[in-house]
């Protein structure tokens, strides 16, 4: 699927749950302080992820964001490492070691 059917889906199952809910779009809308036009688009998957959020926050379904995206705690090797400062950027080396056609950097 491309990410614009998934995104489209996610909003069907999102709408879905609005309608298992017996609530208006309208009523969803007002809550959040956008248009009734906004809402639509978010559930077509043309939103923004924080509409999407605060829809899922007035359905009262806000764990399904824990489910879909879980928590990852860092190894215990990578928290040694840190020894007590957050990591703030990745070094991209995860993402070469992924793409077995990417060419070696030499540094030069």
């Amino acid at each position: 699927m491309s990410d614009e059917a998934i995104a489209a889906e996610l909003g069907g199952r999102i709408e879905q749950l609005r309608l298992e809910a017996d609530i208006t779009q309208e009523s969803i809308a007002g809550e959040l302080g956008v248009t009734t036009k906004t809402y639509r688009a978010a559930i077509k998957g043309r939103g923004k992820f924080a509409t999407l959020i605060g829809i899922l926050r007035v359905l009262g379904q806000l764990e399904l964001v824990d489910r879909f995206i879980p928590e990852t705690p860092f190894s215990p090797m990578a928290l040694l490492e840190l020894q007590g400062r957050q990591r703030q950027r990745a070094s991209g080396a995860g993402a070469r070691k992924q793409d077995p056609n990417a060419e070696e950097d030499l540094g030069w």
